[in-house]
């Protein structure tokens, strides 16, 4: 068989049906090394469910700005896929306007959302964050009972 291949290599060799036999045989072979057998695991589709949880945990970053510039520290979380709540009670009211309107177009930009949820409070998420309900809601319904 090895005589043959030489043979055919260097062009000694014509016959056109050892040609096609062998190259049967070979195929037939290398499906014979591709079966798996029906009692073994294919492991390399095995993921950990601990490697999941870790891969998707998501943080909420609080921030307390007290000037405009602390604005690119609340965007910068929300570019690395964390949520920020924002409290502005200790600043002046065109401060935080702008601020919110800078977090506004971050948000904007990355497809997320940002929601007021409290008393000069603000929730702003990156795409893959989902809320649901809204603390204006609970408030109003809350106010009705009274």
């Amino acid at each position: 068989m090895a005589f043959d291949k030489l043979g055919r290599f260097f062009g000694i060799s014509d016959d056109e049906s050892d040609i096609l036999d062998e190259e049967y045989t070979d195929n037939r072979e290398a499906e014979e090394h591709n079966e798996i057998p029906l009692n073994t695991i294919n492991r390399d589709n095995i993921v950990s469910i601990k490697s999941g949880i870790k891969a998707a945990k998501s943080k909420i970053v609080l921030y307390e700005p007290r000037v405009f510039s602390d604005a690119k520290e609340v965007a910068q979380n929300l570019l690395n896929n964390k949520a920020v709540i924002i409290n502005f009670s200790r600043m002046e009211d065109s401060s935080a306007k702008r601020i919110v309107d800078f977090i506004t177009g971050t948000v904007y930009a990355l497809n997320g959302e940002i929601q007021r949820i409290g008393d000069k409070i603000f929730l702003a998420t990156p795409p893959k964050f989902a809320t649901d309900g809204k603390i204006s809601d609970l408030v109003d319904k809350k106010d009705n009972l009274s």
